[in-house]
């Protein structure tokens, strides 16, 4: 089975962003390294990322699929992941 892909997409200074994060982070300590990757990007780097995201700011996408956005709550994160694997 092949690694759940998680991307969270926010921009340096952002306090959700850096609330999501934490949160996420709590989540993966409950699985495996190679069950869930996780990848950061950043509005700022990426036009198309600015477009479609700018005033949604942190979105998680699980396989590129926006699973939310703007508080990231670990209980329906961790119920999806689990559901994934």
């Amino acid at each position: 089975m092949s690694a759940i892909t998680l991307t969270l997409i926010g921009k340096p200074g952002c306090h959700l962003c850096e609330e999501a994060e934490v949160a996420v982070e709590g989540v993966l300590a409950d699985f495996e390294t190679d069950q869930v990757v996780l990848e950061h990007k950043s509005i700022e780097d990426d036009q198309d990322l600015y477009d479609s995201y700018w005033d949604q700011i942190p979105v998680l996408l699980i396989d590129g699929k926006v699973h939310n956005y703007w508080r990231i709550d670990p209980e329906r994160l961790r119920l999806a992941l689990k559901e994934r694997s």
